[in-house]
């Protein structure tokens, strides 16, 4: 079980918003790299990293800052990256830096055609991001709530060859309020491919409870707020992980 740190980056800042607000961001750094290296040195098997302005401008807008943390990282761990990806073009520029996987989110649920086209020209590269509120699909930073089923559209981009779906409860989303066991459960035994949880992980009962169902498909965790905010170490969640899936 991956223990996944979040870099959100806003305006060039490592940020945390809650419930996918703007205008609730909290800045926990303002040199991103510095705070990836941090997490590297803490152990950190893989990282997650969101562009926030460009997830609501529909085009990348933190690209130095993602440079910055890849040059930092250097290739030692995988690195992931979602928010404003809307065109192939997009995803080769990423690859190309150094990122190993692109999520594509909202544009998948309104462009299936594109994450189609993306899983065929990047295999192995390509992760779906699923929001949901009551087990139906939001898209748009969270705004929209839409009628799509998750567990319906998550088999159907299963169909197209991506990677893994990360899923987030929206309801939970930097509240620190536990992870949503239940519904990423059911997601991840609907699914063959890996299910990457996220939203709500705020202590390391949330890991033990994550680990005794890691074996239904589920990867790893997605953990942003707790690991600034001290509610939870990272070390010592990710030695946990360790122990109980050994």
């Amino acid at each position: 079980m991956l223990i996944i740190p979040a870099i959100d980056l806003k305006d060039g800042h490592c940020v945390r918003l809650r419930q996918g607000l703007m205008e609730d961001a909290t800045v926990f750094s303002e040199e991103p790299s510095v705070m990836a290296a941090h997490w590297l040195a803490k152990g950190a098997r893989r990282l997650h990293l969101v562009d926030l302005n460009g997830a609501f401008a529909g085009k990348p807008k933190n690209l130095g800052a993602i440079k910055g943390i890849l040059a930092e990282i250097n290739g030692e761990i995988p690195v992931q990256l979602g928010g404003g990806i809307r065109s192939l073009e997009t995803i080769e520029q990423y690859l190309d830096a150094g990122i190993d996987y692109v999520i594509i989110g909202t544009a998948a649920v309104k462009q299936p055609g594109f994450l189609h086209e993306a899983c065929d020209a990047f295999p192995g590269h390509i992760i779906v991001g699923l929001d949901a509120k009551d087990g139906m699909v939001a898209t748009d930073g969270w705004s929209k709530v839409t009628d799509h089923d998750v567990i319906d559209l998550a088999k159907r981009f299963q169909g197209y060859g991506v990677e893994s779906v990360i899923y987030t409860d929206i309801g939970r989303d930097g509240m620190l309020s536990g992870v949503n066991i239940e519904a990423t459960v059911k997601l991840a035994q609907a699914l063959t491919i890996p299910v990457i949880a996220s939203g709500g992980l705020t202590n390391l009962d949330d890991v033990k409870a994550l680990c005794a169902v890691e074996a239904e498909g589920i990867e790893g965790v997605i953990t942003g707020r707790a690991i600034y905010e001290g509610t939870i170490d990272f070390e010592a969640a990710q030695d946990l992980a360790d122990q109980l899936s050994a």
